[in-house]
């Protein structure tokens, strides 16, 4: 079986004491192993990127981008190969592996244009003679912690800026789904990027925890559960180091009586069972306003569900795929068993579905569930998994107060042809990406990506120009060349 290992100072090694399986969701098969880094080689990854830290920090930002000009364009020539490699670990079909991997392509895009964005500000003759000017200067050896629901867009938002910025970076992606990572790593080396620049290290909580704590990394960016999130703010702050540590989610759409009703269903059916819901940003509960407007929803997803095809990576016909692990799948189907014994009504029943040639794939089909109440465990907690929720409420300012009252807030959107609900839904909405008939309102890549409350732990959102400014440290310089033979006395006031 083979073994994944680890890239370190630009060549492959494998660290095998200690492996893990890794399962092809489709079939339920281990058909890979993935080698757990022990600390030595976590801190060896460190130093090989502190080595070669010197050298790019010198490197002209132009030259970096060219490293990346190169590296979007073997992102395109391989993406076959990439969604093949999410499709085996994953089980995202093709059209949704190209889907991540496209956003991910447009993050390194967006850092080609280093030389712009790490211009600085200058002012001439701030004082009599005095220039003064900022720049941004790299921060050093920085780390990012990646989840596996989108193990090749992920890491894209992260390293691309920082090593644009002229850091060197350390990345642990998931054990879950190592593989694209890892090979997108080796394509930015093919693209020029020197050994030690970006190096990847393959492993469990104690590679976790030995960044978190090795004085050498100066930044973390982490994106996962709200858990794992806290606890990786809270290691990471107490060791002196810059943190964004992105959480959970429980993304709502209200629905409003007059929304285009066809149109609020067809994209609810994408946003709530796209990568069968383990997306942070996935739609998994509509709040209909109204009892009119709850019912014909109910009765159009219901119609519209039914030839949703849940199956294998490999046919591009099935709409989804199945959900990581085993214990996933008991954990999604928990959370349908346990509304269902809360009072709520589930109305198309995706538990334990049939998928003919991989009975033993983590399959978990299509489910909507009705008449949810804020009290319901199904409710409270994020599912992460195929499941659509239906709330049902009297006004638009009950459907908020729902959203406003949730410990999460990463995503929402509404349904609506009134322009002044819409405005008013995102001027007082307290959540930190918004949707207005848009059901995905992830920002593109020269936007910032992040959510309020407890689904973002630090003050910068992920990529974008909030990249920019958590992967650099600002300094700024005052200077003044006295004219030729001019002493000054001495002055005891503050210059202004």
């Amino acid at each position: 079986m083979k073994t994944i290992g680890h890239l370190i100072n630009g060549a492959m090694r494998t660290d095998a004491e200690r492996t893990q399986d890794v399962f092809n969701p489709s079939t339920g098969a281990a058909e890979k192993q993935v080698a757990l880094a022990s600390v030595a080689t976590v801190e060896e990854a460190i130093a090989a990127a502190q080595a070669a830290f010197p050298a790019w920090r010198d490197t002209p930002p132009a030259k970096r981008a060219q490293v990346m000009y190169r590296f979007k364009q073997l992102l395109h020539d391989n993406a076959d190969r990439i969604c093949e490699l999410i499709g085996e670990e994953h089980g995202k079909i093709h059209h949704d592996a190209l889907g991540e991997l496209t956003r991910g392509i447009e993050n390194v895009e967006y850092a080609c244009g280093a030389p712009e964005l790490l211009k600085g500000e200058h002012s001439r003759n701030v004082g009599p003679g005095i220039d003064s000017w900022s720049e941004f200067q790299p921060l050093g050896v920085v780390a990012g912690i990646t989840p596996f629901n989108f193990p090749a867009m992920v890491p894209l938002w992260m390293y691309p800026m920082a090593i644009a910025c002229g850091n060197t970076f350390v990345l642990k992606p998931s054990e879950r789904d190592p593989t694209s990572a890892m090979f997108i790593a080796e394509l930015l080396h093919e693209a020029g990027l020197p050994a030690g620049v970006l190096n990847v290290v393959n492993g469990d909580k104690q590679a976790v925890d030995t960044l978190l704590t090795d004085d050498r990394i100066k930044a973390v960016s982490f994106v996962g559960s709200t858990p794992i999130a806290e606890y990786i703010y809270g290691v990471a702050n107490a060791n002196g180091k810059r943190c964004q540590a992105l959480g959970g989610a429980k993304n709502h759409a209200i629905v409003m009586p007059d929304a285009d009703m066809d149109n609020a269903v067809n994209q609810l059916l994408g946003a709530a069972f796209g990568s069968s819901g383990e997306r942070c940003m996935a739609l998994s509960v509509a709040v209909a306003v109204g009892d009119e407007a709850a019912e014909a929803l109910v009765g159009k997803l219901t119609e519209a569900m039914a030839p949703l095809k849940v199956g294998a990576f490999s046919n591009s016909e099935n709409d989804f795929g199945p959900v990581i692990t085993r214990a996933h799948q008991d954990k999604v189907n928990g959370y349908i068993s346990s509304a269902e014994a809360d009072g709520a009504t589930v109305v198309v029943d995706g538990r334990n579905p049939q998928v003919s040639g991989f009975e033993d794939g983590f399959y978990v089909g299509a489910t909507l569930i009705d008449n949810v109440k804020p009290e319901m465990q199904s409710y409270q907690e994020e599912i992460f998994g195929p499941v659509l929720q239906v709330m049902r409420v009297n006004s638009m300012e009950e459907a908020m107060q729902l959203i406003n009252d949730h410990e999460y807030g990463n995503g929402t959107c509404i349904f609506t042809r009134d322009g002044e609900a819409a405005r008013y839904f995102s001027d007082h909405i307290q959540v930190g990406m918004v949707g207005i008939n848009v059901p995905l309102p992830v920002p593109v890549s020269y936007h910032s990506f992040g959510g309020w409350k407890r689904s973002l732990f630090g003050d910068l959102h992920a990529y974008g120009p909030d990249a920019v400014r958590f992967y650099t440290k600002r300094k700024t310089i005052t200077q003044r060349w006295p004219s030729s033979g001019v002493r000054e006395g001495v002055s005891f006031s503050f210059p202004s």
